[in-house]
């Protein structure tokens, strides 16, 4: 059996767990919740919530996560849910360019409207605009065309079109399954879901695009006017 290893690259807040429920729901699928969450807390340091118990639930070790993600999986589609910040610096990238990866993009200021009423510890970095243009780069180049971009947006405004034109950018046929999914935890997703999967937990589906938000505080504005370029960049190339 043939495996097409989909990583899915998007920084949080991005309504990149309704996508993992989306495709999770599929009978070809089998989905990975964030597979470098806590290599990320141990080799960072950083703070976030359920730090300790995301930790003792992980796999830490480089190495043995780089060769699942790149191994066959189970049924035919393999859906990793990656956060782009977990890709620290430092550490051998260049074995994404052997997946099929595609990426998830949102403004900066619906991103952290998001962020900032789950955690109010934020910065440019744990929102993952920056890694998220440099892994970009780095496949376009190994491709030699621009892989596959979707706005959330456009997933909320039109669920079927883009899931469909996502699903034939990567090589796969498009699951009316897709669609919807049943309320509730999903056996796939990561321990640290009671803190931030709470909406989606609540969601049968892909809901329609929230309102703008409110200006963000000043202290968040500097962040979202950082990640703009960044989100311009990749904005141009969306399906």
């Amino acid at each position: 059996m043939t495996t097409t290893n989909i990583a899915m690259w998007s920084g949080p807040r991005n309504i990149s767990t309704a996508m993992m429920y989306s495709f999770g729901n599929r009978a070809d699928c089998v989905a990975w919740d964030e597979p470098f969450y806590a290599f990320s807390l141990v080799h960072h340091g950083n703070d976030h919530p359920m730090r300790d118990e995301i930790i003792a639930c992980g796999d830490c070790n480089w190495d043995s996560l780089v060769a699942r993600c790149t191994a066959p999986a189970p049924r035919p589609v393999f859906y990793q849910k990656h956060m782009t910040h977990h890709m620290l610096k430092g550490w051998d990238r260049s074995w994404i360019t052997g997946l099929t990866n595609a990426f998830l993009i949102r403004s900066p200021e619906r991103v952290l409207a998001s962020y900032a009423r789950k955690w109010s510890d934020v910065t440019l970095r744990d929102i993952g605009f920056v890694e998220q243009a440099e892994i970009f780069d780095m496949v376009a180049d190994a491709i030699g065309d621009a892989p596959p971009v979707v706005d959330a947006d456009d997933v909320l405004g039109d669920p079927r079109g883009t899931l469909g034109r996502l699903c034939v950018a990567c090589g796969i046929p498009f699951e009316t399954s897709m669609l919807s999914w049943p309320k509730g935890p999903k056996p796939f997703d990561g321990v640290w879901a009671p803190h931030w999967y709470n909406a989606v937990w609540d969601s049968e589906g892909f809901g329609p695009p929230p309102p703008e938000p409110p200006p963000l505080p000043p202290h968040l504005q500097t962040i979202a006017d950082a990640a703009q370029p960044y989100f311009e960049r990749l904005k141009k190339f969306k399906l």
